[in-house]
């Protein structure tokens, strides 16, 4: 990662307020020529600070109006138990976010379903199939306060 100067934060909060931003409207923004505003920017994705440019999709759009989450305990925490259940809940579509855990669970999962029904299929088919599952606890989002896709600069 590069070394974050205050014109690198400033370009960092305008793409993540508009990642569609021209290097023009970019350059002027944080007061750089726009050729300067290119190379930095090359600089920040080169460096992996910048990490891609994605759309956000509301799932409900998609007709997902139901969001779970799950925590998974496996049968242990070997490196091959670990990258078997890991590889395997990458091809999971439903699955939007897997993080490993420190603490009672292995695994805590954010998964997207259109509804009750439809989790009972991704419970059944996918979830329970894993490998090295014991345990999946799951519990279901009433209502979205926060979704920030990037911490602040």
């Amino acid at each position: 990662m590069a070394h974050l100067d205050a014109i690198d934060t400033a370009i960092l909060r305008v793409i993540q307020q508009n990642g569609r931003i021209s290097n023009a409207e970019l350059a002027e923004r944080v007061g750089l020529s726009p050729s300067a505003c290119s190379r930095r920017l090359d600089i920040l994705e080169k460096s992996g600070t910048v990490t891609g440019y994605h759309a956000r999709i509301s799932p409900k759009a998609l007709d997902y109006k139901m969001i779970a989450i799950v925590h998974i305990s496996l049968s242990g925490q070997f490196a091959k138990t670990l990258a078997e259940f890991e590889a395997a809940v990458k091809l999971c579509p439903n699955v939007l976010v897997c993080y490993l855990m420190s603490g009672e669970y292995d695994y805590i999962l954010r998964v997207a379903a259109k509804d009750l029904e439809d989790y009972e299929r991704i419970h059944r088919d996918w979830l329970s199939a894993l490998p090295h599952v014991v345990k999946i606890n799951s519990s279901f989002a009433l209502r979205e306060i926060i979704d920030r896709p990037n911490v602040g600069v």
